[in-house]
């Protein structure tokens, strides 16, 4: 049978790949210890399951209207105005099955064929691949370690161009953990208002600040606010990435176009889970911040670990839950041309298994996610300095 030309462009999911592959070595009874993983290692929140479950009981098994039931909407729009000064109308917010059907959404309402979004490296690796398959043509903006991986106004100047539609910005970032400052956030909507440009905001790991605060871009002002699109849900910063909820809040005609289009796909986000969303909101906070200084706690540990390692760079994250280590150096002292080479080996040698950068546009660095017990963080590092070292000698 053959495939549409519109899939046969989409590129595989590095994370993914890792992951089957460290599986498959589990499966067969080895050691592995997965660095890889991008979600919190910790159960969703007791009283969270509990409404969950309630909520069923009680019939909660029905559909909801394709944006999201008005009792989530409700909790979204209380949450935006506590947490983040934003206030967004009922009809301004869409509750999605997770933020990156949200994400999916945007770009196929928003877009026309050859629209241009750029998107600054390094990126999560789904941005590129929706813009594509909405018609749009990714123009990448660059960043690295000179500019904590953030991307600059001049970065932006220097992709710019007529049919730039949009900006994708995410803070906290996936994969470089890095936070942009009010300050910094000011200047790109200074610039994304002068040049009418959408802000594609992905702000799906706010809770996760360790250095620094979140701030919405949106808040700023009404200019800058007509243009952002907020994305965000409770997969993150709750631990309920298999629950599926997450939401987007902008333009009311976008908003309009976006659920529009859930009800012609996927129709309502599941019943039982905008009830645990309801919940996430509206219930016990404690949670958050538990979860955030142990993330903290483990980044404090870990970090002066993982710069022992001969040649690794790596600036010193202050949000989400990944080390982001550029390791040419550390590829080049072990040998190696690239660093898919590099991880390959250290996954069948060592059992320690790690995302090559090349997926998130870096092809000099690796992600590890420190989303896992800090004894297996612990060993994991033993196991790549010894291989580091070991191949030294050889």
């Amino acid at each position: 049978m053959e495939l549409s030309q519109r899939v046969q462009k989409l590129t595989p999911s590095t994370t993914l790949a890792i992951t089957a592959k460290a599986n498959e070595l589990k499966a067969s009874g080895k050691p592995v210890i997965g660095l890889a993983a991008g979600e919190p290692d910790f159960n969703t929140p007791q009283n969270i399951i509990d409404k969950a479950f309630e909520a069923v009981q009680n019939g909660a098994t029905k559909y909801t209207p394709s944006g999201g039931m008005k009792q989530l909407k409700e909790a979204i729009q209380k949450k935006l105005k506590d947490d983040n000064n934003l206030d967004y109308g009922l009809n301004e917010i869409m509750v999605a099955s997770g933020a990156k059907h949200a994400l999916y959404n945007l770009f196929q309402a928003l877009l026309d064929e050859g629209d241009e979004v750029i998107v600054p490296i390094p990126y999560w690796v789904s941005y590129p691949e929706q813009v594509i398959l909405a018609g749009g043509k990714v123009i990448y903006a660059d960043s690295d370690e000179t500019t904590e991986y953030k991307v600059t106004i001049d970065a932006l100047n220097k992709v710019k161009t007529d049919k730039t539609k949009a900006l994708v910005l995410t803070s906290p970032s996936n994969p470089s953990g890095m936070v942009y400052t009010k300050e910094e956030l000011q200047q790109i909507a200074d610039w994304a208002v002068e040049n009418n440009i959408v802000v594609v905001s992905d702000e799906i790991y706010e809770t996760l600040v360790y250095d620094g605060e979140h701030v919405s871009i949106a808040s700023f002002n009404d200019d800058i606010k007509a243009l952002t699109v907020v994305i965000n849900g409770v997969s993150k910063s709750h631990s309920m990435t298999g629950w599926r909820i997450g939401y987007a809040c902008g333009d009311a005609k976008l908003i309009k176009a976006m659920t529009d289009l859930s009800s012609h796909s996927t129709s309502n986000p599941t019943t039982p889970s905008q009830w645990a969303a309801v919940e996430a909101y509206n219930g016990d906070k404690t949670f958050l911040n538990e979860m955030n200084g142990i993330f903290k706690s483990r980044l404090d540990e870990i970090y002066p670990k993982l710069m022992e390692i001969p040649g690794i760079q790596c600036i010193k994250p202050k949000g989400a839950f990944y080390l982001y280590p550029n390791v040419s150096e550390t590829v080049k002292l072990c040998g190696y041309e690239n660093t898919e080479d590099f991880v390959t080996a250290l996954l069948e040698e060592k059992l320690v298994a790690v995302v090559p950068g090349s997926g998130f546009g870096s092809p000099n660095n690796i992600r590890l996610s420190y989303a896992t017990d800090l004894d297996s963080m612990h060993e994991a590092i033993k196991r790549i300095k010894e291989f580091v070292e070991e191949k030294m000698e050889k």
